[in-house]
């Protein structure tokens, strides 16, 4: 079952993540730079999740369409202290892109930062274009093409805009497996929409 903690509840901006479990905390610094209307969070609060989570997002909501689960949402993906003490983190736009972002270690003798700030929404595929983003074929189209369902699928022309524009983050369900990064476990990160 998840859980989810609510950090910000703005008229234009929401930001979500989810921790499963409890234990040691790893501090994550949230930036909105995105120039419409928002509600900030305070500069002294620092969204913070425990060692040993083993799944967990952020990401932010726009005019008030995407929310929890709906699309399209640009991702955040992060498991802290798991196998061999690595945390593991990535970006994923499996379900979509909303808002250009940045996620990034800031601690731990980390160098890892991970973009994805092209023009997605304004170059859309008309078949993925929707309100407040551009969706990633599998929540636009529901075939077994683009959703992997059956257990093997490939890149598509689809997958391919996505991957062409932000190489480093998942395109699709069976992406290259080199989009997971890793940090030592107790490393901090910082997001950043509209770096």
């Amino acid at each position: 079952m998840r859980s989810f903690v609510n950090l910000s509840i703005p008229s234009f901006f929401l930001l979500l993540i989810s921790c499963l479990t409890l234990a040691r905390a790893a501090r994550f610094d949230i930036t909105n730079n995105c120039s419409y209307a928002a509600t900030r969070l305070r500069p002294d609060v620092a969204p913070r999740c425990p060692a040993g989570t083993a799944a967990a997002w952020i990401w932010a909501s726009t005019n008030c369409l995407p929310g929890l689960w709906k699309t399209p949402n640009t991702l955040a993906e992060f498991a802290l202290n798991q196998y061999m003490n690595l945390d593991f983190i990535d970006m994923s736009l499996i379900d979509g892109f909303n808002v250009p972002m940045e996620f990034s270690s800031t601690s731990g003798g980390c160098d890892r930062v991970i973009k994805c700030t092209a023009d997605i929404i304004g170059q859309c595929p008309a078949a993925l274009k929707v309100p407040g983003g551009c969706n990633e074929a599998c929540p636009a189209l529901n075939r077994d093409e683009f959703c992997c369902n059956s257990g093997s699928c490939g890149p598509t022309d689809y997958s391919r805009y996505f991957k062409d524009r932000c190489p480093n983050a998942y395109s699709y369900p069976k992406d290259d497996p080199t989009r997971v990064f890793t940090c030592p476990g107790g490393t901090n990160y910082k997001a950043v929409f509209c770096p």
